[in-house]
């Protein structure tokens, strides 16, 4: 009995401990609970992105206290029919794993009166009612068991303010991956371009931008064109565009004072823009050597505006702005040194010189005699030194005078860098210059003797000026015609499309010339680009079958890289 007791004393002890620990666990919870309640405007820790684009905007949006979190979905795709290839015909051959035995269908379905129901194809998937038209973010990925490989985001039909953009600029960057976003018609605004603008610039691999359907009012559409700005292809299609937008796109294009040297397409294709806009992204093609596609299809374009793009495809003379950058550039090219601070002079801070140039003054003028004595038996003293400057300016006199012949016997007659006989002088010193009469000297020397010699040579020094750099469109070789500079115009753009605009004959015509032009300069210089290779003119003010319109299709029809010759007959007809 006595053994039983203890037993009993023991488990009822235990039993107690274990509701006053339970009771203690209880009165700390609600105590935890009160201070919570106590402060309920803590701020919880800031979250950090892990690269994981469904966790990551899952959190940030629960934390935002959204009603409703958009989901993130794949994208869409067309389905595949079981049992098929993709040319579309059945599986066959040998060696092939055996396939699946083929379950059969399920019985029909019948209504109430007994008659069968046609099953729903199969082609596609149904859902609940308006489901579709509910918020979503579709992703593309590299692997879908992975979540952190998303490399394409599509948002598409709804309303983004700038509570999710700012969202999106903590999920973004921190997705590796990531080259392409698309946000159609999402009613973007100013302040959330603005965001984007900062955000795609911390994105690694960010390259492509499509935002289309979105009207802007503020129409800042340049700041997603800034220095820092990684995107190489951009489509702005029916974003309602003017030219007040055109004019600050034109100005991000490039300007003398800087380039985008990024951006490699540029879609501006159903919008508002006129000939004054065109004219503005005429000019900021002027200095733009990257951009190599441009749509301006149904717009408003008419002969101005087609007539300032057909001059900056052909050559232009350079405005006073643009003399002066050139005239900087060649200073700080050829003459570094003008750049450094000079020497402090004898004069510069007169009361902290130290006393040694004071007293070094006063010694010069009592060593006039030694000085001349010194003169005789130094050869390297300063008249020595001023007899050199004197040779070296001489020379390089000479040298320029030889240069401005070389440039005159190039320009075929025409009046080219020279001001009432006498030679302009001013930017015969820069290398492009240099290379042009290096190449006039090659092209005249073949068929003679020592030819190739001298041909290598000159492509040598060519090689050695040049430095595989890209040449800036200030410092090309310029023809001095009736008081301006004429320089060479856009030859990297290879793709235009002018479709659907207002351009009659006179813009057609203008546009011919310049065709014309790049194709004979193509024959003697193609380091400047390939020029025009497709421009597509159609649904405009004038007809197919102009004569304008038949000449330009001849031109660009052995300049597409797609264009093959037909075949020829025997006889060495063609058989078209």
């Amino acid at each position: 009995m006595s053994t039983s007791r203890a037993t009993f004393n023991s488990v009822a002890n235990k039993i107690k401990m274990g509701k006053k620990l339970e009771k203690g666990l209880k009165e700390k919870n609600a105590s935890a609970v009160s201070q919570d309640e106590e402060n309920p405007n803590k701020t919880p820790e800031p979250y950090s992105c892990t690269g994981n684009f469904q966790a990551d905007f899952t959190e940030l949006c629960r934390r935002n206290s959204m009603t409703y979190i958009p989901p993130i979905i794949p994208r869409a795709r067309p389905p595949t029919v079981m049992g098929h290839t993709e040319s579309g015909k059945p599986d066959k051959g040998k060696g092939k794993a055996p396939q699946a035995p083929v379950e059969p269908d399920p019985d029909p379905e019948q209504d109430l009166d007994g008659e069968g129901v046609e099953a729903p194809p199969k082609t596609f998937t149904m859902k609940d009612k308006f489901e579709y038209f509910r918020p979503s973010v579709q992703v593309e990925m590299e692997n879908f068991d992975k979540p952190d490989t998303v490399t394409e985001i599509y948002i598409r039909g709804w309303k983004i303010v700038e509570p999710i953009m700012e969202i999106f600029k903590q999920c973004w960057p921190k997705m590796a991956k990531l080259h392409t976003i698309n946000l159609w018609n999402c009613g973007l605004s100013g302040e959330v371009i603005t965001i984007l603008a900062s955000t795609i610039t911390e994105i690694p691999e960010m390259r492509n931008l499509v935002l289309d359907g979105n009207t802007v009012v503020e129409e800042n559409w340049h700041e997603l064109m800034g220095e820092e700005s990684p995107i190489q292809n951009l489509s702005l299609r029916h974003c309602g565009i003017t030219d007040k937008g055109a004019e600050q796109i034109g100005q991000a294009l490039g300007s003398t004072k800087r380039c985008n040297t990024k951006l490699i397409s540029l879609n501006l294709s159903g919008n508002r823009i006129t000939d004054v806009g065109a004219e503005h992204l005429a000019l900021g093609l002027r200095m733009n050597r990257n951009l190599m596609s441009l749509s301006l299809a149904s717009n408003f374009i008419g002969d101005k505006g087609a007539s300032k793009i057909a001059e900056i495809l052909s050559r232009f003379p350079l405005t006073h702005e643009e003399v002066v950058e050139r005239r900087k550039h060649f200073s700080e090219k050829d003459f570094p040194e003008r750049n450094k601070s000079p020497p402090g002079s004898r004069r510069d801070g007169s009361k902290d010189r130290p006393a040694s140039v004071r007293s070094q003054s006063h010694m010069d003028k009592d060593k006039k005699g030694s000085k001349a004595s010194a003169k005789k038996k130094d050869p390297k003293g300063k008249d020595a030194k001023e007899e050199e400057k004197h040779d070296k300016t001489k020379k390089k006199e000479k040298e320029d005078k030889t240069l401005t012949k070389k440039e005159s016997r190039g320009t075929k007659g025409d009046k080219s860098g020279t001001v009432g006989g006498r030679s302009s002088g001013v930017f015969n010193i820069n290398r492009p210059l240099i290379m042009a009469s290096i190449a006039a000297d090659t092209k005249g020397n073949k068929g003679k003797g020592k030819g190739k010699d001298k041909t290598k040579q000159a492509a040598q020094e060519v090689e050695d000026l040049s430095g595989g750099e890209v040449v800036n469109p200030l410092t090309d070789v310029a023809d001095f015609i009736d008081g301006q500079l004429w320089v060479s115009g856009n030859r990297v753009l290879i793709n235009l499309n002018l479709s659907r605009n207002k351009i009659a004959e006179s813009g057609m015509n203008n546009l011919l010339k310049a065709m014309q032009y790049q194709t004979t300069i193509l024959m003697d210089n193609k380091s400047g680009g390939t020029g025009l290779m497709r421009i597509a003119l159609l649904k405009n003010k004038i007809s197919p079958e102009h004569d304008v319109m038949r000449k330009l299709n001849d031109i660009m029809l052995h300049k597409d890289p797609y264009y093959k010759q037909p075949p020829q007959t025997p006889d060495g007809q063609s058989t078209t």
